[in-house]
């Protein structure tokens, strides 16, 4: 396995994580070229990317909330999000799909953990499918509950990782 670099994200990437978006999701969840800029532009601290050999292949995002409302659809455009916030809230983990599968989400996400409780977060949040539970149990989330989010016209299931 190559040795990914890790970086906050910059304008410059708005493009391809919109690529790698829209091929790792379906297009009712992927989030628009717009949100992406927005959460670039706005929170880069909590953007980060992984590149492997100068190619940007993955990246999670997240604001912060004092108040976590997982289904507050306005909050993927980083409304009502404020960095000084105890809690996290990823809004995408993705891998392109060329690179889904060899350990790099794993590597990731210990990466974005790690800075996270650098960064004084008391809490990570996340929705994810039913089949990825499991996956991000591993990873050291526990379930919460369904959410009332109906983003994608999808069943969410709630998690969170106190730090």
């Amino acid at each position: 396995m190559d040795r990914p670099v890790f970086r906050n994200a910059t304008a410059s990437d708005v493009d391809r994580c919109y690529e790698i978006e829209s091929a790792a999701y379906p297009a009712d969840e992927a989030a628009t070229r717009e949100k992406i800029a927005v959460r670039i532009a706005q929170y880069p601290e909590g953007f980060l990317c992984m590149a492997l050999g100068g190619v940007l292949i993955g990246f999670i995002n997240c604001g912060c909330a004092w108040n976590v409302d997982m289904s507050a659809e306005e909050f993927k455009q980083l409304i009502g999000h404020d960095p000084a916030a105890p809690n996290a809230v990823i809004m995408s983990v993705v891998l392109h799909p060329d690179w889904q599968g060899k350990g790099y989400s794993t590597l990731m996400m210990r990466e974005f953990v790690s800075r996270m409780r650098q960064a004084g977060k008391e809490t990570i949040h996340l929705m994810c499918k039913e089949n990825y539970l499991k996956m991000y149990e591993k990873f050291g989330y526990r379930y919460v509950k369904p959410s009332d989010s109906t983003h994608g016209g999808v069943k969410w299931l709630e998690m969170v990782m106190t730090l």
